[in-house]
């Protein structure tokens, strides 16, 4: 990141962990909600590719290493309070669930019950060979 500077403007609080919002650049669909550290983002800004801090893993995650559906980075914002990241991105491939839907957010809640309102686009055993 040509002025790391910038990253101690951000509120990393005691986890050291921001939520970061992946919306595509041009539609202003929100695609998922992952996690970065600082060293998550500087990656992301140099790359021009998402990079993750993945919590389950306890390492980097950049997006689409297993299922070559990698995220290309338009633009990175930052909400009034420094502490959510949003990131406007460029999604290779259609697929940014692990369920292999356009989107993480294909549930809906209607009559008290979760309704699934996207489609597999792509078999998750296909994206990482479960």
């Amino acid at each position: 990141m040509s002025d790391s500077g910038c990253l101690d403007e951000l509120a990393w609080g005691d986890s050291g962990l921001l939520p970061a919002i992946a919306q595509d650049a041009d539609s202003g669909e929100v695609l998922m909600v992952a996690w970065m550290n600082r060293d998550a983002l500087a990656a992301t800004v140099e790359r021009g590719e998402a990079v993750y801090w993945s919590r389950s893993r306890g390492r980097f995650w950049h997006k689409g290493e297993e299922s070559g559906h990698t995220q290309t980075v338009q633009e990175v914002r930052i909400d009034c309070d420094a502490d959510v990241i949003l990131l406007k991105v460029e999604q290779h491939g259609g697929v940014a669930c692990h369920t292999g839907r356009r989107s993480c957010f294909f549930r809906r809640l209607r009559g008290g019950v979760w309704e699934e309102v996207a489609p597999v686009l792509r078999d998750p055993k296909e994206m990482y060979g479960e």
